[in-house]
């Protein structure tokens, strides 16, 4: 029986620090397989970027601001209809024309926006102002964008597991700025074990989980915020108000694939009040703080194998 080794690759994509941790029969086998899972990251992060002017979604955009309408490839095809359920499911705050917001939201500037500035915002932002036909997606509002921020670094994990499956991995993680898939347990049986980031306290764990199999993404105000008068303003904002979510730091969520619990943590975050009873009528794993400091969800009680 061949004795496989561990081999550890760190890389960035995404505007995230990145690694996959394999084991691997031989070395050719290992950097193989990780060179498939990187340069697939960087054909997605090149295609859907929106601090690319080369990237699709970039040339969608430029579609978006003129009210013209343009046809997509298979795969953005597919991603447009996650959306669209996600919209649905979530009656409307998981919303990737959203992304306009940050127009006249500035993390960096200390400065909160105007009511009369998000207002007008507001008004080129709804996923039932497009109009989404495969493979056609037209834009009636000129001036509208969508972003991907939502879905594609979560997809790529995903992607990032299945393509070192099939170059004959069966043992490690993908980790993409802390969205994680597990390709397989450690060769001796053990889970991973994975940290889930603290919201508040600086290089500390909320939660450590331990995982064999599945996937696990988290949304939160960690870092990009305005604090003023006492009152923190984070990066997560609801498409309907135009103003960040007040109510939840900080969602995991775990399941099958990490664009389910991608977006299933982040409509956690929107749903406020309601987040915890949305993530528990769900009924996969979780755990949620609140800007209180409160903590919950089924995560607590066991570990997710």
């Amino acid at each position: 029986m061949v004795k496989l080794k561990y081999y550890h690759f760190d890389f960035n994509a995404m505007g995230s620090p990145c690694a996959i941790q394999l084991y691997a029969k031989s070395q050719k086998t290992g950097y193989d397989a990780a060179k498939l899972a990187i340069d697939d990251v960087s054909r997605l992060e090149k295609l859907y970027s929106r601090y690319r002017d080369d990237s699709f979604l970039s040339e969608i955009n430029r579609a978006a601001g003129i009210g013209g309408e343009i046809a997509v490839d298979e795969e953005t095809a597919g991603l447009l209809d996650y959306a669209a359920t996600c919209y649905q499911q979530s009656d409307g705050l998981f919303d990737i024309t959203s992304g306009i917001l940050r127009q006249v939201w500035d993390f960096k500037s200390g400065i909160l926006p105007t009511e009369k500035a998000i207002d007008r915002i507001k008004e080129k932002i709804g996923w039932h102002r497009l109009r989404w036909k495969r493979p056609v997606l037209s834009f009636d509002v000129p001036g509208m964008e969508i972003d991907f921020g939502g879905v594609v670094k979560e997809y790529a994990v995903d992607r990032a597991a299945t393509l070192c499956m099939e170059a004959g991995i069966y043992h490690g993680i993908v980790n993409l700025g802390g969205d994680i898939k597990i390709i397989g347990r450690h060769p001796d049986g053990s889970p991973w074990r994975v940290a889930i980031r603290h919201p508040r306290q600086s290089g500390a764990a909320l939660k450590t989980v331990l995982l064999d199999k599945g996937a696990l993404a988290s949304s939160g105000d960690y870092e990009r915020c305005i604090t003023l008068n006492g009152v923190r303003y984070g990066h997560v904002l609801n498409p309907k108000t135009g103003w960040p979510v007040r109510h939840m730091a900080a969602v995991s969520v775990a399941g099958e694939f990490c664009v389910v619990a991608g977006s299933a943590s982040t409509i956690g975050m929107l749903k406020e009040l309601q987040g915890p009873e949305w993530l528990s009528e769900l009924g996969l794993p979780h755990v949620w703080v609140d800007v209180e400091g409160e903590v919950g969800g089924t995560m607590l009680e066991q570990s997710f194998n």
